[in-house]
């Protein structure tokens, strides 16, 4: 591969290495900490991009002295319930057989607890029944029709999550996947169409345009810390869209697609599953966090590992880098956070006032 490690991390591996063959079992008992050089705000959210409304319904609620976790469970209902997010909850872009499955996982640092439901159709807000799954029962994960089932009976409705416009692209997908199949997409107006003289994009901004022609992403993951220190996470997602039915990605299973550890922090991601998964991306950070990192190190660390990792030549670039995303935002308990990806992004942070965004650490610059 082409791309190489930064000095500094290998110090900071080295150094952690040597502590760790040093100090016996008091290293693992009291890992080697830096001396922070400052202090984060309290109370804090952060999220995906895709959560600046979130973030903002969360701090309010923190600031009006709620618990972390309805704090960032409300925030993430907003975009669950919103059509026009492609990537989450309702409206989201389905599986291959074109039905919407959605998967979330919660954990709430004080009660040091989690729940999670995965491939769950026909609710809305699959974290507020990830939140039912710890709170009223002695799992931690449940799936398909028995997270339905189990909605159901504390008051649920099943709908339809299935919009006009998710439809839409669902279709053009099958459309446009092959050339040799029985799926011929519409004729362009004035004319009979065919495989030849359409533009299927014609009406598509360069978003939609991806989600048409590529494999979706898409994922909220919101964490927060309160005045008292208190920590809480959520992460919540449609999932890869045209994905095998059943297909479980990272954001249900916790120490993967979120974890938190009330004494150290919280991280969570959004991006390529399977990726994180291999590594339980999630636990590690916050593991990154408890000797001494910073958030946004940790993260950076975490981005490092996947990438090693990742030796598949049809996940590679020609110059031997991922070929796809994986996000991942962490905060700790003294409030301070950062984020990463492979190439630049953003994220969203309240720190009290209106929610904003910044910008991700990254390992590589994106192609001219």
């Amino acid at each position: 591969m082409s791309f190489r490690w930064s000095r500094r991390g290998i110090l900071q591996a080295g150094a952690a290495a040597g502590l760790g063959i040093l100090g016996g079992k008091r290293a693992l008992a009291a890992p080697a900490v830096h001396v922070r050089r400052f202090q984060g705000n309290r109370p804090l959210v952060i999220s995906s991009g895709n959560g600046l409304a979130a973030c903002a319904r969360a701090m309010e609620m923190l600031q009006a002295g709620e618990d972390t976790l309805d704090a960032v469970i409300a925030g993430v209902n907003i975009v669950e319930e919103d059509p026009d997010d492609m990537s989450v909850g309702y409206g989201g872009l389905p599986n291959e057989a074109g039905v919407v499955q959605l998967d979330s996982s919660v954990m709430h640092g004080p009660s040091r607890n989690g729940g999670a439901v995965a491939a769950i159709e026909g609710i809305k807000t699959p974290s507020k029944v990830a939140k039912l799954v710890m709170d009223r029962t002695d799992h931690v994960l449940i799936v398909g029709q028995g997270a339905q089932d189990f909605a159901e009976a504390h008051g649920f409705q099943v709908e339809n999550l299935l919009t006009d416009r998710a439809r839409e692209r669902w279709l053009r997908w099958k459309e446009t996947m092959s050339d040799r199949d029985d799926w011929l997409p519409a004729p362009q107006t004035g004319g009979r169409g065919g495989r030849g003289g359409l533009d299927p994009t014609a009406d598509l901004d360069a978003a939609d345009e991806f989600d048409a022609f590529f494999r979706y992403h898409g994922t909220i993951n919101c964490n927060c810390v309160d005045a008292a220190g208190d920590i809480s996470g959520v992460t919540t997602t449609s999932g890869l869209s045209w994905k095998i039915p059943g297909r479980v990605g990272d954001s249900p299973i916790l120490g993967a697609g979120l974890y938190v550890d009330n004494d150290v922090g919280a991280a969570g991601s959004t991006g390529r599953g399977e990726a994180n998964l291999l590594d339980c991306c999630s636990f590690l950070t916050v593991e990154f966090m408890r000797q001494g990192m910073h958030p946004k190190d940790a993260c950076l660390e975490v981005m490092r590992r996947v990438a090693a990792k990742t030796v598949d030549p049809r996940l590679l670039r020609k110059d031997g880098t991922p070929n796809f995303s994986l996000n991942f935002y962490a905060l700790n308990k003294a409030g301070e956070y950062g984020g990463a990806n492979f190439r630049p992004s953003r994220f969203v942070v309240n720190e009290g006032g209106e929610s904003r965004y910044e910008d991700s650490a990254y390992l590589w610059e994106r192609d001219q």
